[in-house]
């Protein structure tokens, strides 16, 4: 039985993501930062302490998609200044 070959899926994810944040700008990363947010937020209550996410401790991943979407929200606000 032949294996099959590796699909680069993530590849295709991170490029479609990188355009939609090019296009959209910081309202792309306001989104993305708040769905990530939310879906660790959910996990975490649920009893997840350890990510998969480079991070690990999920306590740091929601410091760190709070901190981007901060930084999002700055930029949309600067933006209409």
């Amino acid at each position: 039985m032949k294996a099959e070959p590796y699909d680069p899926l993530r590849l295709c994810v991170y490029a479609t993501i990188a355009l939609l944040a090019w296009l959209l700008g910081p309202w792309a990363l306001l989104g993305f930062a708040g769905l990530g947010f939310a879906g660790y937020w959910k996990a975490r209550r649920a009893g997840l302490t350890r990510s998969k996410c480079l991070l690990r401790d999920t306590r740091l991943v929601l410091a760190y998609l709070g901190l981007l979407a901060l930084v999002a929200v700055a930029a949309i606000i600067h933006s209409l200044l």
